[in-house]
């Protein structure tokens, strides 16, 4: 009976405590959630220089709701240009590196080929040759006329005279790809040796030749980019496509680059899904920056709506438990500032601001200033305070 009576008393005691500490749960979990938004910290002169708190208004910004989509750097196909040589040979010099700038016009190699003699000497044998034959035919011409001469003899200095023009234009041309000038060949400067010559302003990304090796006509020399003319290949998915349109605002930043923001407009819409069903959109930049390079991966934000709304930097907003917060200074004597947590809602973020949206008192606020820098330093201020006390 004694142990009976002893069981019942435990298993008492056990209910009791188990419904106490149900009891005891939401009011800890209640405490827990409404901490932060309850309380105040204040800093004296020395620990503001410790800490480097800045803070800034409040303000209107125009946001926009974006798109958010990858992409990468490029330029038009006239400023990538691949430079080979029309009939091959050997390379003399060159000093070409990759990274090195180059202007239109300036020698950036010098090619050695046999052939180019040959050239030169059938260009200048059937220059002398048209000079006689243009003579004949217009002596044939005038006899010919007067019935003096066969028909037949007048043909054939006709056709004779015809054929060597004809000549005469080809090799010329051909002396031009291969940058030789016609009309400065004679006997005493025929050449073995060309230069080749830069076809564009540029940086040459690619070099593919070395003094003493042989080049043939279908190799390529090297590559040159003109990067002034440089914009942004976006991919959007088919969803949202119908969204975007040309003249929108483009938002971006470089892959693995620092933090800076850089504009763009959308210029033009591919009107071609792809077979991953995405759709290439070609974005101008509204300003050249030189140590931006083409194939640079990017992150981008199409504006596709924009409206008036309260915002901070995002750096100004601190997460706990679930929400977000701001601090907001409100008292200032001089010697020390007074931070209270706000509880804020988040709307949408373009380039370093975020739209907020206050729970209540927001009025209050507008006019004060609010913690950027530190604002996670005085969150852990905070939580340091609830824990002493």
């Amino acid at each position: 009976m004694k142990t009976i009576m002893k069981a019942i008393y435990i298993i008492s005691l056990l209910t009791a405590a188990a419904l106490s500490a149900c009891s005891l749960k939401p009011q800890e979990e209640e405490i827990q959630k409404d901490s932060i938004a309850d309380l105040a910290v204040t800093l004296s002169a020395a620990q503001l220089k410790h800490i480097h708190l800045s803070t800034t208004k409040i303000e209107k910004k125009k946001l926009g709701a974006s798109i958010e989509v990858n992409g990468m750097l490029d330029v038009p196909p006239q400023n990538l240009i691949t430079v080979s040589a029309l009939l091959g040979g050997f390379i003399k010099t060159t000093s070409m590196l990759q990274g090195i700038h180059v202007k239109k016009g300036e020698v950036i190699a010098q090619i050695q080929n046999p052939e180019f003699i040959t050239i030169q000497q059938n260009y200048l044998e059937n220059k002398s040759r048209l000079g006689y034959l243009e003579q004949e035919y217009k002596r044939q011409e005038e006899l010919s006329k007067e019935n003096v001469a066969a028909a037949k003899t007048f043909q054939q200095a006709t056709a004779d005279y015809h054929s060597a023009v004809a000549t005469n234009g080809a090799l010329k041309e051909k002396l031009k790809m291969i940058g030789i000038n016609p009309d400065g060949l004679n006997q005493n400067n025929i050449k073995s040796i060309v230069n080749i010559y830069s076809p564009i302003n540029g940086y040459v990304t690619v070099v593919n030749i070395n003094i003493g090796s042989y080049l043939n006509p279908q190799d390529i020399i090297c590559e040159i980019v003109d990067t002034d003319h440089l914009h942004a290949e976006l991919t959007v998915f088919e969803k949202d496509i119908t969204k975007v349109k040309v003249g929108q605002k483009v938002v971006f930043k470089i892959v693995n680059g620092n933090d800076a923001d850089r504009f763009a407009h959308v210029y033009l819409i591919n009107h071609k899904i792809s077979a991953d069903r995405t759709v290439r959109v070609h974005a101008h930049l509204d300003k050249d920056d030189p140590t931006l390079i083409p194939n640079m991966y990017l992150k981008a934000f199409i504006q596709v709506d924009e409206y008036e709304t309260l915002a901070v930097p995002s750096k100004a907003l601190v997460e706990f438990d679930g929400a977000s917060y701001l601090f907001v200074e409100s008292v200032s004597n001089g010697e020390a500032h007074t931070y209270k947590a706000v509880e804020v809602k988040k709307g949408i973020s373009e380039g370093n601001f975020t739209a907020i949206e206050f729970l209540s008192e927001g009025d209050t606020f507008k006019d004060k200033n609010v913690v950027v820098d530190g604002s996670y330093d005085l969150l852990a201020k905070m939580r340091n305070v609830e824990e002493e006390e």
